[in-house]
């Protein structure tokens, strides 16, 4: 068992309060037992196309430097929610993750861009700024297989099948939904794609800026695989923890054995 703590924070157009407020939630974080940690979508810039190439940054820039030196001080693993990543003249939506010597050991770009244009009502496309990930990310760590994945990825269930059958008994989602998505969609999802995989599902979101660009749902969660509540938060910053229990995990997938009872031949 291990302990794994979400942090809700909001993002602004002042990226060294962005990362000093990120510092001191991760310190927190650690200081109440965390081995895991992880940051919202987007944590370090307004949730806009206006922002996303502006506000990018290398591999090697500043965000990564902070999160990786993080990670090493406190001994933990950290999940880097996501920032702009620039690679060339590509911008991308990227989830670093590290270990608990502060090395990259995962790099999620998104791969399902959330792009929607209802005509004469809304239209937001990431394409119009970001370039799409190709790749499944799934990490290694001393605790167990942790897979991660970006927001809209979460309603396409085969990525999450996938990650499942790679070992991943953890996914991470670093996700910004919307005030109307969020009330509909946000606490099924979750529950969903840990139920179906029977994993414990940590869903990360900004918290929510009334007077921001983006007004993002919030209500960070972390399910397990039965699909309940292990800790819920509402819409303001706050850190979230929970117990990440294996052994019930096993024992979940033991009574009621779906993936052994998958039809491969078939589907």
């Amino acid at each position: 068992m291990f302990k794994i703590a979400l942090c809700q924070i909001a993002g602004s157009a002042d990226k060294e309060r962005n990362r000093a407020k990120a510092s001191e939630y991760i310190r927190k974080a650690a200081s109440e037992g965390a081995e895991l940690v992880s940051l919202p979508e987007m944590w370090n810039c307004p949730y806009s196309n206006d922002y996303f190439r502006k506000f990018a940054e290398p591999a090697d820039g500043p965000s990564v430097e902070m999160m990786s030196g993080l990670a090493k001080e406190l001994g933990i693993y950290l999940i880097g929610g996501t920032i702009a990543e620039l690679e060339g003249d590509k911008v991308y939506n990227t989830a670093f993750c590290f270990d608990r010597n502060g090395e990259i050991i995962g790099r999620h770009r998104k791969v399902h861009l959330f792009d929607i244009d209802v005509a004469g009502k809304f239209r937001f496309m990431e394409s119009d700024t970001l370039t799409a990930g190709d790749e499944l990310t799934v990490i290694d760590t001393d605790l167990c297989k942790v897979g991660v994945a970006i927001c809209y990825d979460v309603r396409f269930p085969e990525w999450f099948r996938k990650m499942t059958l790679e070992g991943a008994k953890l996914i991470v989602l670093p996700a910004a939904f919307n005030t109307t998505t969020g009330p509909a969609h946000w606490d099924l999802l979750m529950r969903t794609r840990a139920m179906d995989n029977q994993v414990y599902f940590a869903a990360n979101a900004p918290a929510r800026d009334e007077h921001g660009i983006f007004k993002a749902y919030g209500y960070s969660c972390i399910v397990d695989p039965w699909a309940q509540f292990v800790a819920r938060a509402d819409e303001k910053e706050c850190i979230i923890y929970g117990d990440i229990d294996l052994e019930k995990l096993e024992g979940i997938r033991q009574q009621l054995p779906l993936l052994k009872h998958r039809r491969s031949e078939l589907y």
